[in-house]
């Protein structure tokens, strides 16, 4: 059945390969990004574009990589990077900065917050040196989770470059190895290894960058994961104990982790593609899917179009963006955008309108 599945998929590709020769960009690639003011995204998700919103004294509180954001129960907007003078910059909603901390955490990637009945927790990822910390919203570290050969789950060749985190309903830890060996492995809440599932491959159980995982509460009688494949631009659907289940085929969209907000489904696309399907760079938008997982609006990509029910190929339409790494969705529902290889530049607000 998977064969089936995989073969329907690579079909589809190839249907959209033939759509893509004729397909004229709306894009320059040298662009540079418009002042601020611009609105964009379609239907009712349209949000008028900040990019200075997040800027900071660059000679006190640098960045290389604005890799995630989360909002914690305080409101606060707390940032991941991969700058060791301040790996985390905790912002207010105005962009103005609260707190900075974090100096040895070199690849900081992922970003995960839990709240355990009341008491906050950040997960934090970096594939640079293969760990993953559990700390507080100061930055103590209370738990680290180390090389999977420690346990026996892999080979001390095998490569571990953790990218994600996910915690779920009953605390138990899951990591995305997306830069290494892409399974998903399963920790206890204290840190004891469970098992593992997923690895590389093009089948539907499997992952070509397992970049992002996250709880899908929107059903809430069946939580389930969503796990990023990026480069089979997909989200792929797993029971908690890691059954496959379904997949969400978002073409031409490399994304990101997905990021739940009421029903909605948001996802930073870190690059979107040319004739061809050929992968582009600074190529980068923000996607968002209703309830349904159907694609409702691309803020500064074009338009979502479905024929005969099937997604057609998504681009980048204007050049807002380099590669948007990460979002964070607000109390107000307005975005904050973080980005890779985008010439250090800061998280980006785009305001619901």
């Amino acid at each position: 059945m998977a064969e089936k599945q995989s073969r329907r998929h690579f079909s589809k590709i190839a249907a959209l390969t033939a759509a893509a020769v004729t397909f004229k960009p709306f894009y320059i690639l040298k662009a540079k990004p418009k002042p601020d003011g611009e609105t964009i995204g379609h239907g009712s998700y349209q949000y008028k574009v900040h990019q200075g919103w997040g800027n900071l004294d660059a000679s006190k509180f640098p960045v290389n990589n604005c890799h995630e954001m989360v909002q914690d129960s305080k409101g606060r907007l707390i940032m991941v990077g991969d700058e060791i003078k301040n790996n985390i910059l905790v912002y207010d909603r105005s962009g103005k900065l609260l707190e900075s901390w974090g100096h040895e955490f070199p690849g900081g990637h992922g970003l995960t917050l839990w709240n355990a009945n009341g008491e906050e927790f950040l997960f934090i990822c970096d594939p640079n040196i293969g760990k993953v910390f559990k700390t507080d919203l100061k930055g103590k570290i209370l738990l680290t989770i180390e090389h999977p050969s420690k346990v026996g789950a892999y080979k001390e060749s095998d490569a571990f470059k953790p990218t994600e985190s996910a915690i779920g309903p009953d605390g138990t830890i899951y990591v995305a190895d997306g830069y290494g060996s892409q399974w998903i492995l399963r920790y206890t809440p204290k840190g004891e290894f469970i098992d593992k599932f997923g690895g590389s491959g093009d089948l539907d159980a499997q992952f070509s960058t397992a970049h992002g995982i996250a709880i899908d509460y929107r059903d809430k009688s069946n939580p389930t994961l969503l796990i990023t494949s990026r480069a089979h631009n997909a989200f792929k659907r797993f029971t908690l104990d890691g059954k496959y289940l379904s997949t969400i085929f978002l073409p031409g969209a490399f994304v990101c982790r997905p990021v739940f907000k009421g029903e909605q489904l948001f996802a930073g696309v870190c690059w979107s593609r040319l004739r061809y399907l050929n992968q582009t760079p600074n190529s980068g938008f923000v996607t968002i899917l209703d309830k349904n997982n159907k694609v409702i609006s691309n803020p500064g990509g074009t338009q979502p179009e479905y024929r005969n029910g099937e997604l057609q190929l998504m681009l980048q339409e204007k050049p807002i963006f380099m590669h948007c790494h990460d979002v964070c969705v607000d109390t107000d529902e307005n975005i904050y955008v973080c980005q890779w290889n985008a010439k250090k530049t800061y998280p980006v607000k785009l305001e619901r309108v």
